[in-house]
């Protein structure tokens, strides 16, 4: 028999019996709105969409101009032969208080939009698109909505690895379609500057090209086993003989974007940012920073020095530009990951540090960004920086945006001094972490209160982001990849409710399939499941697999090479016989692959099991305050505690910001028979069985899970589980 048991870990470790269900039942297959609308009423019929079809615009307010436009577009994109005389007709209604609030009436012979704002008009026609999906009829309904927020984010970060115009826009078509209203662009860092400032030209002339990195190099490495790791051509050039990669946007270039984003109800906010995570700009301008040098310094870059009126001189004049660029009421500043320790016995520095009374760098970083905020101000614009703003002090009218997940408690912080919060922590809201089978459930789950906000202080967090950190992330596909499906989470998070009905969401999202196929998202698609990846037989065994979503293709390999479409397809159980190595993929009909998954089987006996004469309850488990790469430099020097815990948990208090745990017992096998074991951890762990390190998950990593089978015999087997935690994730 197999019996499955999950271990689950991240700071809390968990044990428990993994149960599968079946996914819930469609209540309402026709209407498969996401996010999901506040108010829709079922009516029958189908309005019949065809080339006499008319769109109007009553009224003469001519903001809704882009949003006829769009209408037009679908007028002209559907292909009926049916000739049915109709009418969609759009206008302005005072009485919808709600700023982006809409109506959508739609009748057999008539479909009526009412919107308080151009904005509420292209959300109505967000879900009209998906209502009328790929077909010609939009099946008839009334709709009252509004968003619960009035950030709805998308982050994406452009100079790790560069994305061209072409490719931004077709990120905003994407937003637009799910109600996104924020397009955050990271346009600096240290791996290049992407946005033309014309009083420093070389910013973009030689701060926007660089040589391979060690990012480029993995994402290489990992190519030669899935190509959308690969860098494009495209973003290389030569330069003074050298092979360069990187690109930039003109100013004029940036001016047409904002324009075309604008088009789709959507708001693009640029971050340059400062003091840290300059080292595009340094190395070209070391006379920048404290030391007179770029490069690496102890945790982060080398950044400006904010105690020299060269570097206030060098900021002002590139915000004079931003500002005059980009018609958003922010400007994010970043102001993260700065390494402080850079502005310390610089005699220039404690000349400030005295003359302003502060008592430490992290108040020298504050002084920083409120010079920067005033002069924001005298622009007529807002400041935005990443919650470590909050480090030395701020200021009431700064807006923050918090990330950092280990510490819990700066928004409640940031939102008693009535700063306005963003909320986009790692733990739910980086589409750069890697995703498994539960990824997309927790970004549902992502509720923005459950940090200790009070309800006088909701009025404080104004929205939700999602953050792309482009790392290793080179390419288009990549990209869409690791943004789909979860964005689709975060919209329902950002506009309705997440965490509301996961099922009847998670239904949605399969219809949503077709669609993202249709406009050639290269989306994740749902784990196949149903075996183990290291898996082993005593006699025989058999190879099952669960088919997530109609109109998939399993198809298999056992020569170690990668499936393709002409791979064999997996057609029903296979029996397994003698040691073999299956490499398997689901494929969609347009023919994008999902993940590739490999599945070893192993022959083995049965494992012996031990005598036990009077075994006790609970497992020993050891505790260790220190760092650790690997779970081998574990060092019992270091052991701070012991303890007998009830279960797979962390028995402390208050645990140090990286430690290591170790917890032995035993395992007791009700029968015998084959067992499955799954290892969940944010950082390093390994589970041994006997003497056998059954499964090896170790090293320092964001949240992976690995599977394991072994054949024991009725009775005890001692084992040992050691996790690491690293502390808190570097962006």
């Amino acid at each position: 028999m197999n019996n499955f048991i999950t271990l689950k870990l991240k700071v809390t470790l968990v044990l428990f019996i993994s149960v599968l269900s079946a996914f819930a039942q469609q209540k309402d297959p026709v209407y498969v709105i996401i996010p999901q609308p506040v108010k829709l009423i079922p009516a029958a019929g189908n309005f019949q969409w065809s080339n006499l079809t008319k769109v109007v615009l009553t009224g003469s307010d001519k903001s809704l101009a882009p949003a006829l436009s769009e209408l037009k577009s679908i007028s002209k994109s559907v292909k009926s032969k049916k000739q049915v005389a109709n009418t969609v007709t759009l206008t302005i209604d005072a009485s919808i208080s709600a700023a982006e609030g809409y109506k959508l009436s739609v009748k057999k012979n008539a479909i009526t939009i009412k919107s308080a704002s151009k904005e509420g008009a292209f959300w109505a026609i967000a879900t009209l698109k998906q209502l009328l999906g790929t077909n010609t009829f939009v099946p008839c309904v009334d709709i009252e909505d509004a968003p619960r927020f009035s950030w709805r984010g998308i982050h994406l970060d452009v100079s790790r690895h560069f994305f061209d115009l072409a490719y931004l826009k077709t990120m905003i078509n994407r937003m637009s379609y799910y109600k996104f209203n924020k397009f955050h662009l990271h346009l600096t860092d240290d791996q290049g500057w992407r946005i033309e400032i014309k009083k420093y030209p070389e910013l973009t002339s030689k701060g926007a090209w660089r040589e391979m990195n060690g990012q480029d190099s993995s994402c290489i490495a990992l190519s030669k086993t899935n190509p959308d790791y690969a860098i494009p051509e495209k973003h290389f050039k030569m330069i003074n003989g050298k092979r360069m990669y990187g690109g930039f946007y003109t100013q004029e270039e940036m001016r047409g974007l904002i324009a075309y984003a604008d088009s789709k109800g959507i708001e693009i906010i640029p971050e340059i940012d400062m003091p840290g995570h300059m080292m595009a700009a340094t190395n070209l301008m070391p006379w920048l920073t404290s030391h007179g040098k770029g490069g690496q310094a102890k945790d982060f870059s080398e950044p400006l020095c904010p105690c020299k009126e060269t570097t206030f001189e060098f900021a002002e004049n590139v915000f004079t530009e931003i500002a005059a660029l980009f018609p958003s009421k922010y400007i994010h500043l970043g102001a993260d990951e700065v390494e402080k320790s850079s502005w310390k016995n610089v005699p220039e520095c404690d000349e400030v540090m005295k003359k302003e009374g502060l008592k430490s760098v992290d108040e020298l970083q504050s002084y920083f960004v409120r010079r920067m905020e005033r002069f924001f101000n005298s622009k007529g614009k807002k400041l935005i920086g990443w919650d470590e703003i909050l480090d030395g002090g701020v200021s009431p009218t700064a807006t923050m945006m918090y990330w950092r997940t280990w510490v819990p408690t700066a928004p409640k912080h940031a939102a008693e001094k009535g700063n306005e919060v963003i909320m986009t922590p790692g733990e739910f809201c980086y589409f750069d972490a890697q995703q498994d089978g539960g990824s997309l459930q927790k970004v549902y789950s992502f509720d923005p209160y459950k940090f200790n906000i009070s309800e006088n202080e909701r009025k404080f967090i104004i929205g939700v982001q999602a953050n792309i950190w482009t790392e290793y992330i080179p390419s288009e596909r990549r990209l869409e990849y690791m943004v789909f499906p979860r964005m689709l989470a975060m919209a329902e998070v950002a506009w309705y409710k997440g965490g509301v009905d996961w099922n009847n969401f998670e239904q949605r999202v399969q219809k949503h399939y077709s669609l993202l196929d249709a406009m050639n998202v290269n989306y994740r698609l749902p784990d196949l499941d149903g075996f183990t990846t290291q898996s082993v037989f005593v006699d025989k065994g058999r190879l099952h697999i669960n088919k997530p979503l109609a109109g998939l293709t399993i198809r298999y390999t056992t020569d170690g090479t990668l499936p393709t479409i002409q791979s064999k397809i997996f057609t029903g159980d296979l029996t397994i016989t003698k040691p073999v190595q299956f490499k398997i993929a689901g494929f969609r009909p347009n023919g994008n692959r999902g993940d590739i998954y490999t599945i070893n089987y192993e022959h083995q006996d049965y494992m012996k099991s031990v005598e036990l004469s009077s075994p006790a309850k609970g497992l020993k488990f050891s505790y260790y305050p220190r760092f650790y790469k690997t779970v081998n430099a574990i060092d019992e020097k270091d052991l701070a505690s012991e303890s007998i815990a009830a279960a797979i948990e962390i028995p402390v208090e208050k645990t140090a910001g990286s430690f290591a745990t170790r917890h032995k017992g035993y395992f007791y096998a009700e029968e015998t028979g084959i067992y499955s074991f799954a290892l969940r951890s944010d950082d390093g762990s390994v589970l041994k069985l006997g003497d056998k390190v059954f499964i090896d998950s170790d090293g320092m990593h964001t949240s992976i899970e690995k599977s394991a089978e072994i054949a024991l015999e009725k009775g005890y087997h001692p084992f040992e589980l050691m996790f690491l935690e690293g502390g808190g994730a570097i962006r």
